[in-house]
């Protein structure tokens, strides 16, 4: 399933490694030095980075939400139950 993450960007649930609040940025050297090495290699989209309350973490890129992490949280998880209905709904179609 797809998780729509803000602005124009959807990113697959498979491949989020982490939603982080957009305060770690400020009080952890680690997220900071993470997204400075990403930035070099042309890997963040922070296009909203003003706007930005959370943080995606993928396997290839980071992006800055303009969505806190429980709306996040709540979209992935949305999509882990539709993921199970889909499954259910097969069985009975065997």
């Amino acid at each position: 399933m797809f998780i729509h993450i803000g602005e124009e960007h959807v990113v697959h649930s498979n491949d989020v490694v982490a939603i982080i609040d957009r305060i770690l940025l400020t009080s952890s050297s680690i997220v900071e030095e993470l997204i400075m090495n990403q930035r070099k290699k042309h890997k963040v989209y922070d296009s909203s980075y003003e706007n930005a309350k959370s943080i995606v973490i993928t396997k290839d890129y980071i992006y800055f939400s303009p969505l806190s992490v429980s709306t996040l949280k709540k979209r992935s998880q949305l999509s882990l139950t539709l993921n199970k209905l889909e499954d259910y709904s097969d069985t009975f179609e065997e």
